[in-house]
């Protein structure tokens, strides 16, 4: 029969997110659905959800394949003022554009970057 856990430790101070906000938050940040990092991971949806809900424990091999999935440090994941100056990676959407873009012939390449470049310059001095 196992015995009954005496240990008393304090309580973590996470700051302004629990683990799960956490993994939901860097999850996000990179643009993946809860599908997506489930799949990269390889477990269900519903595992995603429950972690980030928190109403499942992260474990270390767990920590360690959100960390993978997630292309972060474990640190970042579990340290609790983890929070970091964003790195942002650009968004599925922005990226889609992107590979458009690499496909139109150089002269339209051209045109759309001087019509980027003239609407980020107004962005600036807006």
């Amino acid at each position: 029969m196992p015995r009954k856990r005496t240990l008393k430790l304090p309580p973590l101070d996470f700051g302004d997110e629990t683990l799960g906000q956490r993994l939901a938050r860097l999850r996000k940040e990179r643009g993946l659905t809860q599908v997506a990092l489930a799949k990269k991971i390889g477990i269900r949806q519903s595992m995603v959800s429950s972690y980030e809900g928190s109403k499942l424990g992260l474990t270390a091999e767990m920590t360690l394949r959100f960390a993978l999935a997630l292309e972060v440090s474990t640190d970042e994941i579990l340290h609790p003022k983890g929070k970091r100056p964003l790195q942002q990676k650009p968004s599925r959407r922005v990226m889609r554009r992107v590979e458009q873009i690499n496909r139109l012939p150089a002269r339209q390449q051209s045109f759309v970057l001087r019509a980027l470049d003239s609407i980020l310059k107004g962005e600036a001095t807006a």
